[in-house]
C-alpha cells in the first residue's frame, strides 16, 4: 500500500501534504488580524533579511572607518555594539531602523500599536542570540517577534 500521499515525500514536506489533503493554513499574519497584501501586511523574510544586512552593513563601516580606524579585528565587536544599540534605540522610538525604513517596514506590537521598551529589549537581546530569528512560525515571525509580542509589517 502506498501512503505517499497522506505522509507527504521528503521533497515536498507535511505542509504540502495537509495542502493536498484540504488543510487551509491560511495567508502569513490571517491569525494576527493582518491584511494579505499591501500595506499593514506581515513582511516577509527576503524583506527583513535586507534591512538586518542594510543595518548590519552600515554598522560595520561605521565601526571599520570611524571607532577602531580601520582595525578589522577590532570592528567585530563594534559592529555587534553598534547594531544593538542602533536597533534598541531605532525600534523602540520611531519602530524601524533605517534598512527597515529602506524597504519598507515596521515593527509593531501584536495587537497593533507601539512595543514598549521592556519588550524592545527582550527583542533587541534575541536577535542578538541570532537563532531565534531564524526560527519563524507560519505568520512570519521570528521566535524574537513572537517571544516579545512584535510583528513586522509592510509600511
Amino acid at each position: 500500500m502506498d501512503n505517499r500521499q497522506a505522509i507527504g515525500s521528503w521533497l515536498s514536506g507535511p505542509r504540502a501534504a495537509a495542502e493536498e489533503m484540504g488543510v487551509d493554513f491560511g495567508y502569513p499574519g490571517q491569525r494576527l488580524g493582518l491584511p494579505q497584501s499591501g500595506p499593514g501586511s506581515a513582511a516577509r523574510f527576503g524583506r527583513r533579511l535586507g534591512a538586518v544586512l542594510i543595518d548590519w552593513i552600515g554598522c560595520q563601516l561605521i565601526a571599520y572607518g570611524l571607532i577602531t580606524h580601520g582595525d578589522l579585528a577590532a570592528a567585530g565587536n563594534w559592529t555587534l555594539a553598534l547594531f544593538l544599540s542602533l536597533t534598541l534605540l531605532t525600534v523602540g522610538t520611531v519602530g524601524f531602523t533605517p534598512g527597515k525604513r529602506m524597504l519598507g517596514l515596521r515593527v509593531i506590537g501584536q495587537g497593533g500599536g507601539r512595543l514598549g521598551i521592556p519588550r524592545v529589549v527582550l527583542r533587541t537581546l534575541l536577535l542578538a542570540l541570532v537563532i531565534p530569528a531564524l526560527i519563524w512560525d507560519r505568520d512570519g515571525r521570528g521566535l524574537h517577534d513572537r517571544l516579545a509580542g512584535a510583528v513586522q509589517v509592510r509600511i
